[in-house]
C-alpha cells in the first residue's frame, strides 16, 4: 500500500514534467514559413483582393471565378443592413450560380469602389483571416471578412462574410 502511494505522486509529477517540456516546445514552433516576408504574403492578398472586386464590378465571371477556391465547404455571406436582407451561399457550386445568375441579371457593370489598402492579416502557414473596411458608393460603407487560402502559390477567397451598413444620415 505504501508503493502505491508513493508511484503515483511520482508518475504524476513525471507525467507532469513531460507535459510542460512539450508545451515549452510547441510555443517555440513558428507557425508561419519565415523565409516569405510577411509583407509579401499581405501584397498578394491584396492584389487578389482588389482583382476580385474589380472582376466582381465589371461583370467579368470568368475572371472573378479565378479568384476562389472551388470547395464544397467554402462560404459566401451578406447582410445589408439598408436593405434589410441576408444571404447565404455555402460550397463551389451554389456561390458560383448565385454570382453568374446575378451578372446574368445585371450584366452592366457597376462602378468599381476604391480599391483596399489598408487591410488587417493574420497569417497561418497557407491560411489567411483578412478584415478591412471598404467605401462603396452605391452602398455605402462595408466591412468585409475573408479567409484566405494559398495554392500552387497562389491566395485564393475560401470565405467571404460583408457586412454592408449603407451611408450615414
Amino acid at each position: 500500500m505504501i508503493r502505491k502511494t508513493l508511484l503515483i505522486p511520482f508518475f504524476a509529477i513525471l507525467f507532469y514534467a513531460i507535459g510542460c517540456k512539450e508545451a515549452t516546445h510547441e510555443k517555440t514552433t513558428p507557425e508561419v514559413n519565415e523565409t516569405v516576408s510577411y509583407e509579401q504574403e499581405r501584397a498578394a492578398i491584396l492584389n487578389t483582393l482588389n482583382n476580385e472586386t474589380k472582376a466582381a464590378f465589371q461583370r467579368d465571371y470568368e475572371s472573378w471565378k479565378g479568384y476562389w477556391v472551388h470547395d464544397p465547404d467554402i462560404s459566401k455571406t451578406y447582410i445589408d443592413f439598408g436593405e434589410h436582407s441576408f444571404s447565404e451561399s455555402v460550397g463551389w457550386d451554389e456561390i458560383s450560380g448565385f454570382v453568374k445568375t446575378f451578372i446574368e441579371e445585371h450584366p452592366e457593370p457597376e462602378p468599381v469602389p476604391e480599391l483596399v489598402n489598408d487591410i488587417n492579416v493574420r497569417l497561418y502557414d497557407n491560411g489567411a483571416w483578412v478584415t478591412y473596411e471598404q467605401q462603396d458608393s452605391l452602398r455605402g460603407l462595408k466591412r468585409e471578412t475573408r479567409l484566405m487560402e494559398k495554392i500552387n502559390g497562389q491566395w485564393k477567397i475560401a470565405g467571404m462574410h460583408t457586412t454592408i451598413y449603407g451611408f450615414e444620415e
